[in-house]
């Protein structure tokens, strides 16, 4: 009679460590495809900043992405700031290929 209760504490310990080892390794992939998404980012791309604004990346280093959001008009963002290439812009995948009207984002949707 004892053994019920002995596999319901097991459950009761088993079910939170298996919620958190679910939610760390969906942590981890996230990280990871917003890891390649960032790589993958080149000048002309058509992006949408995490903040709304719309621009063409004109320039790219390690760590700032400059956009223009009007004719002769750029400004210097964080590139982790970048979100998500526009819908119709034109995205350069993993093979180099270009796939035109391609919406990247780095949620893999």
């Amino acid at each position: 009679m004892n053994s019920g209760a002995g596999v319901g504490n097991l459950l009761v310990l088993a079910l939170p460590l298996l919620l958190l080892a679910f939610l760390m390794f969906s942590q981890r992939k996230r990280g990871r495809q917003i890891q390649e998404f960032q790589s993958a980012l080149s000048v002309g791309d058509k992006v949408v900043l995490t903040s709304g604004l719309y621009g063409t990346i004109t320039a790219l280093d390690d760590v700032v992405a400059t956009l223009e959001i009007a004719p002769g008009v750029q400004v210097r963002v964080d590139r982790r700031a970048v979100g998500l290439t526009q819908p119709g812009a034109t995205a350069t995948d993993a093979t180099g290929t270009v796939s035109p009207g391609s919406d990247t984002t780095p949620e893999g949707n």
